[in-house]
């Protein structure tokens, strides 16, 4: 009997661990084709794999763009035939316990050097779907203090303009 609830269990566990291994993978390729379609300027097919309400925060402190803002400033530089080119050197993901949503990380590299990426999808229809991006730039620690310098005075402007606003 005690066999019998062990291999009971272990089938039970092989399949959860299974399941959880293919949905990350579904996750990798919409990632991956996401970032396929900025590379070759589809603009559909990029804006097709996130959310109606997706976001999307770039590199500079201005840009927290909503959907229909992050379309209509894409749709230019896709219209020019090349959008931007990330491709994923490293990527982890975690799945919450519902498989409804998931999150990630990933390292990029980029025109821009290496760059973090991370984000968060949501299971739509049965079809995982961008809802929250964010890029930024990856500073090594020892250039941390010449960054610093370099954005000071434009970081010091925008703060008390947001502070104003806030």
């Amino acid at each position: 009997m005690k066999v019998n609830f062990f291999l009971i269990l272990l089938f039970l566990s092989s399949t959860l661990l299974l399941g959880q291994e293919s949905e990350k993978q579904l996750i990798n390729d919409v990632l991956d084709s996401w970032h396929k379609a900025a590379a070759e300027a589809d603009f559909e097919a990029y804006f097709d794999k996130m959310t109606k309400d997706g976001v999307f925060l770039g590199t500079d402190a201005t840009e927290n763009w909503q959907n229909q803002e992050f379309k209509d400033y894409s749709k230019p530089h896709f219209d020019k035939g090349r959008a931007w080119s990330f491709t994923a050197v490293e990527r982890n993901i975690y799945l919450a316990e519902t498989e409804h949503f998931a999150w990630f990380d990933e390292l990029l590299d980029t025109q821009m050097k290496l760059c973090r990426g991370s984000g968060v999808l949501q299971k739509v229809n049965g079809t995982w779907k961008i809802a929250h991006y964010v890029l930024s730039i990856a500073v090594p620690n020892e250039n941390v203090t010449e960054l610093i310098s370099i954005k000071k005075e434009s970081d010091s402007i925008l703060t008390k303009k947001l502070k104003a606003a806030y």
